[in-house]
């Protein structure tokens, strides 16, 4: 039986109601689990993805600035050689590679928009495994029985992802020392 039938399914379930209306709630949870296991694999997928577009993008545009630096030293070279026709097409060149530039941009910041968007998605499914991992065991369900659900079980090629969310607890408990003076 299938319990989720999206990604954000697996978010907004209340896994208490769903096991209270389950006949044998330790296989409804070990379901659960493996569904939630799948959802956060794919998800991961999908970070990594949106991460590699994002990297893409920003070394095909930085690609094309120093192309825009080439065309540029083109025309004061032909400039300075008295061939203005030429330095004309250069700096027309160089137009056409701004104009693809800024379309490029847009993309990366969508990229970065859809990256940043994906990763939060991520979280929250791990965080909702974490819940059933915790109710699987107030079930007397083993935890052996099914893989642990932390980050270093999914390899993540993102730094930025866990990264970012490293750098985040490191720092709110640093503040929580300093807040109690330890």
């Amino acid at each position: 039986m299938s319990y989720f039938s999206r990604l954000t399914d697996i978010v907004t379930c209340n896994l208490t109601q769903i096991l209270n209306e389950a006949t044998d709630p330790r296989t409804a949870i070990a379901e659960i689990i493996t569904e939630m296991q799948e959802g956060l694999a794919g998800a991961q997928r999908s970070v990594n993805t949106a991460n590699s577009s994002e990297q893409r993008l920003k070394r095909e545009i930085d690609e094309h600035r120093r192309s825009i630096e080439s065309w540029t030293s083109k025309a004061r070279e032909q400039l300075s050689a008295g061939s203005e026709q030429e330095a004309r097409q250069s700096l027309m060149r160089k137009r056409e590679i701004e104009d693809l530039i800024a379309g490029l941009e847009q993309q990366h910041r969508a990229a970065i928009s859809t990256r940043q968007n994906l990763a939060t998605m991520q979280r929250a499914l791990e965080a909702r495994l974490s819940e059933a991992l915790r109710k699987r065991e107030d079930l007397g369900g083993s935890a052996e029985s099914a893989p642990l659900a932390s980050t270093a079980r999914f390899s993540v090629p993102a730094p930025t992802v866990v990264d970012d969310r490293q750098n985040q607890i490191d720092a709110e408990l640093e503040a929580l020392k300093r807040e109690l003076g330890t």
